[in-house]
Parts: C-alpha cells; sequence; structure tokens
C-alpha cells in the first residue's frame, strides 16, 4: 500500500502526527509512506525510518509571491511530484483548507476529518472519505484515531511511538549538560529572562551545563545573554537535524511551547515545557520520557514550580507527568 500523509506544519504539529505513522507501519505490513511538509521541518519526517520520501513544500514562502513566475515554476515542480505516480491514499492529518487543497494535487482518494472535526470545515469538502474524531482530544490522540479510521485497523492501547531516531551530533557539546529554549514564535509565548538565568544556575549548581538554543539572530542575543548570567553555552546555528542531534543527548529540557520542546519529550528527554499564552490541554508536551507542561493562559509558570520539578528530575525522584 502507498500512502501520502500531509501535515505541512508547524513543527510541533508534525512532531504530534510521528506516532499514526508508527502506528501504521505495524498495523500495514509493507506499507509505503511519503510526507508532504513545509520544507523547514523536512527533516522532522525524515527522522522517523517508516518514511520512504519527504516533499518540502514552500507555501508559507509561496503565499506572499504568488505573482512571481518563480513561485508558479516552483509550485508546478511540486505538483509534478505528487502526480508521479497513485497513491491508495492520501491522510490529510491537518484539517485545514490549504492541506486539503495540496493533498487533492497528488493522484488518489483523499481523507481527513469530517466536518465537525476539521480545524476548518471547509476543509472537509475535498475529502472523498471522511472521519469524526473529537476536537477535545490532545494532537496526538487525534492524528492517531484518523489514521486508524481511515485505514481500518484498531486504535492501539498501547502508549504513542514517535519512532524518530536523532542523528551523530555535529557539535561538540559538553559532557553534561542541559537545553534550555527560551525563544518562540510569539512574544506572548515568551517567559522573562531573569528566570531562564534562574534555571540555568540551577542547572549549573546540579553539574550540568545549560545549553541555551537559538534559531534567529535577535534569538541569538537572547540566548548569549542568558548564557552569560549561568554560565551556560550557547552553539552556533544549527540546523533542524543537528539541534535533534543536541537534544537527544541532553539530561534535561525546559524549553517553552516550541516545535523544538516538543521534539525533544519525542525524542525521550526528560522534558518541561512551559505554557504562558494557552492552555497545554490540546498540545501539551508529549513523549516516552517524563514530561510536564506548566502555565496555561493567564497562568504564567512562576520560577519556584519550575526548580521544583528541576530538583525532582535531578533528585531521581519520579516526574509527575
Amino acid at each position: 500500500m502507498r500512502l501520502l500523509i500531509v501535515k505541512t506544519s508547524s513543527m510541533g504539529d508534525v512532531v504530534h502526527a510521528l506516532p499514526a505513522l508508527s502506528d501504521m507501519h505495524r498495523a500495514v505490513p509493507g506499507i509505503e509512506v511519503d510526507w508532504l511538509v513545509e520544507a523547514p521541518f523536512a527533516a522532522i519526517p525524515a527522522l522517523h525510518p517508516g518514511v520512504r520520501r519527504v516533499l518540502p513544500l514552500s507555501w508559507r514562502k509561496w503565499r506572499h509571491r504568488l505573482f512571481r513566475r518563480d513561485t508558479w515554476s516552483a509550485m508546478a515542480a511540486l505538483r509534478a511530484q505528487l502526480r508521479e505516480s497513485r497513491y491508495d491514499l492520501i491522510l490529510d492529518l491537518q484539517g485545514l483548507l490549504k492541506s486539503a487543497l495540496w493533498a487533492r494535487q497528488a493522484v488518489g482518494p483523499v481523507a481527513g476529518y469530517d466536518h465537525g472535526s476539521a480545524r476548518e470545515g471547509l476543509a472537509s469538502w475535498l475529502y472523498s472519505r471522511r472521519a469524526p474524531v473529537a476536537r477535545e482530544l490532545h494532537a496526538v490522540e487525534r492524528c492517531r484515531r484518523l489514521a486508524a479510521a481511515h485505514l481500518g485497523y484498531a486504535l492501539p492501547d498501547s502508549a504513542p511511538d514517535f519512532g524518530i531516531r536523532a542523528p551523530a551530533p555535529t557539535w561538540g557539546a559538553p559532557d553534561r549538560y542541559a537545553v534550555l529554549i527560551p525563544n518562540a514564535s510569539r512574544p506572548e509565548k515568551l517567559w522573562p529572562e531573569a528566570r531562564w538565568i534562574a534555571v540555568g544556575k540551577r542547572l549549573q549548581g546540579s553539574g550540568f551545563t545549560p545549553v541555551v538554543l537559538w534559531g534567529s539572530a535577535a534569538e541569538q542575543t537572547l540566548a548569549e545573554r542568558i548564557a552569560a548570567g549561568c554560565d551556560g553555552e550557547v552553539p552556533p546555528f544549527l540546523r533542524v537535524h543537528e539541534m535533534a542531534a543536541v537534544l537527544a543527548q541532553a539530561q534535561a529540557v525546559v524549553g517553552l511551547d516550541t516545535g523544538f520542546t516538543h521534539l525533544a519529550a519525542a525524542l525521550g528527554r526528560p522534558t518541561i515545557g512551559i505554557y504562558c499564552d494557552h492552555e497545554p490541554g490540546l498540545a501539551g508536551v508529549t513523549g516516552p520520557g517524563p514530561v510536564f507542561s506548566l502555565g496555561g493562559k493567564f497562568k504564567l509558570p512562576t520560577l519556584a514550580d519550575v526548580l521544583a520539578l528541576l530538583d525532582r528530575q535531578f533528585g531521581q525522584a519520579p516526574l509527575p507527568r
């Protein structure tokens, strides 16, 4: 069976779709899976051995350049890739109008959420097969249920298996380190800088070098200030797969609600997710290791709460889930 997964963005959403892929391979022997994803996140599905081919999409860039000839040429080239052969099923795990439209560019029956389940109800009109999945479930569970419904297997009662393997590291990280992820896509998600420094100092006191990650020039400036305040280290610019290698070897990860925090949890790292602008219920940190989500909308996590969780982690007490 040949199947195309359409899950394009954001990074955290792509990570949350990985357990559905692991379920498919257990339930459907010999299945071949391609994945359509935004180019900046293409390294995420590529970490899963069950993905045959990753098809990078640049819609975030193209939508701002729709009147340029090179944009239409690039979209035509991707459409040609999608239509090289027929899929037995095209599964839109995103549930948006844009993802449904791109799913329709491939050849084969398109399946997705029904009108009441999709994030954008109009998307369901573009599917030839639909299934209801409760919107109140965690994103990981929604993807797993939708895949099981359309592929006709019983939903496993096992814990989510993200199934990814981190590559070998390219950056010479310290021997014993913990990762801080203090940057996010929106200012509403940020946690006070002084608290990050305090967390870094606590990590130093526990014998771990704080490694502060960044992804842009502005983020690098913040990362360097935090590292300077807690005697930490700041790596050079790392691509997504290189970040995965750093996260996979960390003793602990403390991060905002960002894709890299979710990736750390998926890699089995002890992870604390800090939520400052929305509730973590439907997209809380999930993974096989000890994980915890703190905060929520109008509920800024306190420094004391984060430090208490770190103390429990390094004191060998089980971290509450």
